[in-house]
């Protein structure tokens, strides 16, 4: 048997490509990026020959540098950007530039929708609001407004999904990417007829839905020196970038839950069934794992609200950090370090850029309360931290009310690295967090998990277990998570007493 899985992570800045062999242990990887256009307000398009291109590059590259020869390749797997639209043609070349997640130029096909099916029955056939950021409305501008290349798309698909159809000759998707189009019935595992009807959608221009490990083709000849790989390798088609993330984390299983922190963050589990949120707050996604969802809530601002501290009100720190060759977030969490749980008071509401889940508010804004001329830059740094914390238990509560049991939270994404941050979160969510050994790879490393189970390298997910330990385990402080305790409630009487504030500012 071959001993290698290349893994290509089509994100929104490039193309990550790794090589992982058949002990899961990461062997190589390359970059490789691309630009995004935003022509107009509310719009953000990439050229899928970009992705092309980077994902030949990126082979190129990842072979290279590891010295494996592209016969010893099992397999290769994908994951990539969700809630897109990419219309092919039958040969699966695209007919326009990529409409991706970030673009909400869609809202008047979203309303036309709504006015043909119920918001609440979209919500509860596909896990997720009705929404301009899903496929399902970009389709519907695409076809409002060129609608030649509209009644010649062969097959609308995702950003993984398109490079699958020009690897193979087959257009798929899997139901994590399915999820994420508005289209896609949750419990039945197939494309709704109820929502396709209300949209007028032809289900013939949509891809078939194959589980993440299955084996979907081979790589064509008349493209395998392009790609540099071998003619006939198989192709598993993975997972969206969320749901691969998860398989990464090592949430492969009931009970078992993780939070992304970047520039924005998420909380997501692994459940048999879907979650519904009684105010629609949180969403589901399809899993990678075969048979399992990914309740999701997803909030704008997390790591971007510490970097917009850094910017505005730590000079000091940015030039000591720059002097002594260091980050500076350490020098910016020792400052913290310097207040106390609580922040002597006070509260940072966490929405420099509106709000998805759990509030759903485009309008809401950042502001500090309880401000008084006794507090330090040591506070409000520390408040910026346990603000996007607190806001992120919200999402975990519309997950609890549920009765969804816990054990402990996983963490990925650069804010993981914050061992200060790391306490806060044991604090303010109530439960032990779990670093893992591989914050940043988590994506690419479960788009390699579902390649190698899908071929037989790997056992099962459980695999996981062995490729991304957990590094260090974080209890809670009694003491401190009773300070929060008591903070917890005021956070959101202070975000709900401001929101006819936030609407008003919006209309000035």
């Amino acid at each position: 048997m071959k001993n290698y899985i290349i893994a290509h992570d089509l994100g929104t800045t490039g193309n990550k490509a790794t090589l992982y062999d058949r002990e899961g242990k990461l062997v190589a990887s390359a970059f490789d990026s691309y630009e995004t256009e935003f022509a107009f307000t509310g719009w953000a398009e990439q050229h899928p020959d970009d992705w092309w291109r980077a994902v030949c590059n990126s082979t190129h590259a990842l072979l290279k540098e590891s010295g494996v020869a592209k016969d010893d390749i099992a397999c290769i797997t994908f994951s990539g950007q969700m809630m897109g639209c990419v219309p092919l043609d039958k040969n699966g070349r695209p007919l326009r530039k990529a409409i991706i997640w970030a673009d909400q130029r869609s809202v008047v096909q979203e309303a036309w929708v709504a006015e043909r099916i119920a918001r609440e029955d979209v919500y509860y056939i596909t896990g997720h609001r009705l929404s301009s950021s899903y496929s399902l409305t970009k389709m519907l501008w695409v076809r409002d407004h060129q609608p030649d290349i509209y009644r010649n798309t062969y097959k609308f698909v995702h950003a993984k999904d398109s490079i699958v159809a020009r690897l193979t000759g087959n257009f798929v998707t899997d139901p994590s990417d399915a999820s994420s189009m508005n289209l896609y019935d949750l419990v039945e595992n197939a494309w709704s007829p109820a929502i396709l009807q209300a949209a007028e959608v032809d289900p013939a221009q949509l891809p078939d839905i194959h589980l993440s490990t299955d084996v979907v083709g081979e790589v064509l000849p008349s493209i395998a020196d392009e790609v540099g790989v071998a003619a006939g390798t198989p192709v598993v088609i993975g997972g969206g970038d969320g749901a691969c993330a998860a398989a990464g984390a090592g949430v492969v299983r009931e009970g078992a839950a993780y939070n992304y922190i970047g520039s924005s963050s998420w909380i997501a589990l692994a459940t048999p069934k879907p979650i519904y949120d009684p105010d629609f707050r949180t969403f589901n996604f399809g899993h990678v794992v075969p048979g399992m969802i990914m309740p999701t809530g997803t909030m704008q601002a997390a790591g971007a609200s510490y970097q917009w501290t850094r910017d505005q009100l730590c000079p000091v720190e940015i030039d000591s950090a720059r002097r002594l060759n260091i980050s500076p977030y350490e020098l910016m969490n020792l400052e913290a370090g310097q207040s106390v749980p609580g922040a002597n008071g006070l509260l940072f509401l966490p929405y420099l850029m509106g709000e998805r889940s759990p509030r759903w508010n485009p309008n809401a804004r950042s502001t500090f309360v309880g401000l008084t001329i006794r507090h330090t830059r040591a506070d409000m740094i520390r408040a910026v931290l346990e603000g996007v914390t607190f806001n992120l238990r919200v999402i975990l509560d519309a997950f609890t009310r549920q009765g969804v049991q816990i054990e402990a939270m996983r963490l990925i994404g650069g804010g993981a690295r914050s061992r200060f941050w790391n306490q806060i979160m044991a604090d303010i969510y109530g439960m032990p967090v779990q670093r893992l050994s591989i914050l940043e790879e988590a994506t690419s490393m479960g788009a390699a998990l579902a390649g190698g189970v899908g071929v037989g390298l790997y056992p099962d997910f459980s695999m996981i277990e062995q490729m991304n330990e957990i590094a260090s385990v974080i209890d809670p402080s009694p003491e401190d998570r009773a300070v929060y305790e008591k903070l917890y409630p005021v956070f959101n009487a202070a975000y709900d007493a401001l929101v006819p504030v936030f609407e008003m500012l919006a209309a000035v």
